[in-house]
């Protein structure tokens, strides 16, 4: 059975999807604040985390950082506000989808399921990618520059293998949404000039002198590095 947290501090939510989530074979565990539900994280390894922004003592974004230091288990949040500001934010800090509230608890299942399907199925087969001066350990979810080992939230590295995975390929902006997150492209194509902008600097790559991923004007992008053998 799949496991599910839930940080949120609405306890009539929690009782309303634990008994929903029954039907499709997922348990669901929940948490109504933020040091309760880490402790249960570390504790229970839950296959996915439903967040709520708005939780007391500590806010959603800054638990999903927290999470983000030591996990890349799947993070769905939710927002009373909805706002894309908020989802920008969330993206930027590694969640890997949205649900405002209220909402139709079968949608939130069908998020669940997508996201985790996206999770399982995100990396390429085979042990690393290599290219001139970047190595990507497929197993570990790491990466390496030069050597050093990158930090990349879930969604940055998510965003390097899909580049990596395919040297050469165009990619649009609809097209990099719907790989990641599956979310309604045109309102959120802002954030993925702001997830690729965040990629190249820790990349020491620049537009003006892209060493792996290079801006197709009025397109989208591409990866241009160099393929070397492991």
């Amino acid at each position: 059975m799949t496991e599910i947290l839930l940080i949120d501090d609405d306890e009539k939510l929690g009782e309303l999807l634990e008994a929903f989530f029954q039907r499709f074979d997922l348990n669901l565990k929940v948490a109504h604040d933020p040091k309760t539900g880490l402790g249960l994280l570390a504790s229970a390894e839950p296959d996915l985390v439903i967040l709520d922004v708005m939780l007391p003592g500590q806010d959603g974004f800054e638990v999903c950082r927290t999470i983000r230091k030591t996990s890349d288990v799947p993070i769905i949040m939710l927002t009373a506000r909805g706002e894309v500001t908020d989802r920008i934010v969330g993206l930027e800090i590694g969640a890997d989808d949205y649900m405002p509230k209220p909402f139709e608890p079968r949608e939130l299942v069908a998020r669940i399921q997508n996201v985790l399907r996206r999770s399982s199925s995100s990396r390429p087969q085979g042990q690393g990618l290599h290219y001139e001066g970047l190595s990507i350990d497929l197993e570990r979810r790491t990466a390496e520059l030069d050597g050093a080992e990158l930090d990349l939230t879930t969604m940055e590295y998510q965003l390097l293998v899909l580049f990596a995975g395919n040297p050469g390929k165009t990619y649009t902006r609809d097209e990099i949404l719907n790989e990641l997150r599956g979310i309604d492209a045109q309102l959120f194509s802002r954030s993925v000039d702001i997830l690729v902008s965040r990629l190249r600097q820790k990349l020491s790559d620049t537009s003006k002198q892209a060493r792996f991923i290079k801006t197709v004007w009025g397109t989208g992008y591409a990866f241009i590095g160099q393929e070397v053998m492991a």
